[in-house]
C-alpha cells in the first residue's frame, strides 16, 4: 500500500543544507497500523507530510497503492489526496467559519457527492457528535474538535489514513476517546493507518513501531505491548507503562 524508497529531504537554512530525512526506505502493507516514533527533530512529521504529498522530497520515491506520487503535478496530487488519503493534524485545522457539519462535508463536496451533508451528518453521529453538528469550532472542546477532524479525514472512506500526533493537544481522557475512535474506524473501514507520536504508550496501539533518529530509521519492530499484546488491557495515551 505504501512504499517509500531511499527518501531524502534536505532544506536550506542560513546558507547551509540541513538533512531532515536521510535515505529512508520503508513499506507498509495494506490495512496495517504503523506507529512512527522518535525524538523531536527526528523527521517524523516530515516523513508523514511527504507520504501525504504535502511536499516534494529532495530525492527518492513514494508509491501509494501503486501510484508514484512524487511525479504527480500538484493539481493531480490534490485530487489523488482527496480520494486516497485522510490526514489528521495535531492542531485540528478545522475551518473556523464553518460548522462541524460543514467541515466534514467539505471533502465530500469537493469529490462531487450530491449527498455530502447527509453523509457528514452520519459521520458526526458515528463519532458521537450528532448533537454538535451545527456548532462552530470555537464552540467545541479540543476533544470534540479532534473528533470532527477524524470524521472529516474518514469522510471519503480513504484507504490510507495518516495521523500526526492526534492526541498531542488533548488531555488524557479526551486523547483516549480520540485514539479509540481512530482505531475503531481503522478496523471498521479497513484503512492503512500510519500514526506519528512521541508517546511510547500510544505507539503500542500499533502492530509495528518504526523509530526515527536523526532522519534515519533506527529500528522497525513489531509492537509487543499495549492493547494488541498485553493481557492487562489498553492504557490511556500518556499513561505510564
Amino acid at each position: 500500500m505504501i512504499a517509500v524508497r531511499n527518501l531524502t529531504m534536505r532544506l536550506s537554512a542560513g546558507g547551509h543544507s540541513v538533512t531532515i530525512l536521510d535515505d529512508v526506505t520503508v513499506e507498509v502493507p495494506e490495512k496495517q497500523m504503523v506507529a512512527i516514533t522518535g525524538p523531536s527533530g527526528s523527521g517524523k512529521s516530515t516523513l508523514l507530510g511527504l507520504i501525504a504529498g504535502l511536499d516534494k522530497p529532495t530525492a527518492g520515491s513514494i508509491r501509494l497503492d501503486g501510484v508514484e506520487i512524487t511525479a504527480l503535478p500538484e493539481n493531480q496530487m490534490a485530487r489523488y489526496r482527496r480520494q486516497k488519503i485522510g490526514y489528521i493534524f495535531q492542531s485540528f485545522h478545522l475551518i473556523p467559519t464553518l460548522t462541524a457539519l460543514e467541515n466534514v462535508a467539505v471533502p465530500l463536496e469537493l469529490n462531487g457527492d450530491d449527498h455530502a451533508r447527509a453523509g457528514a451528518a452520519e459521520l458526526l453521529a458515528e463519532v458521537g457528535l450528532h448533537d454538535r453538528q451545527f456548532h462552530y469550532p470555537v464552540q467545541l472542546s479540543g476533544g470534540e474538535q479532534q473528533r470532527v477532524a477524524v470524521a472529516r479525514a474518514f469522510a471519503c472512506r480513504p484507504p490510507i489514513l495518516l495521523a500526526d500526533e492526534p492526541t498531542g493537544n488533548l488531555d488524557s481522557a479526551a486523547g483516549r476517546q480520540v485514539i479509540d475512535l481512530i482505531l475503531s474506524l481503522h478496523r471498521d473501514h479497513g484503512s492503512t493507518l500510519v500514526l506519528v507520536t512521541h508517546d511510547p504508550a500510544l505507539a503500542t496501539y500499533a502492530e509495528r513501531i518504526i523509530t526515527l533518529r536523526d532522519g534515519r530509521i533506527a529500528s522497525d519492530v513489531p509492537a509487543t505491548a499495549g492493547p494488541r499484546g498485553a493481557a492487562s488491557g489498553p492504557r490511556s495515551p500518556g499513561e505510564q507503562p
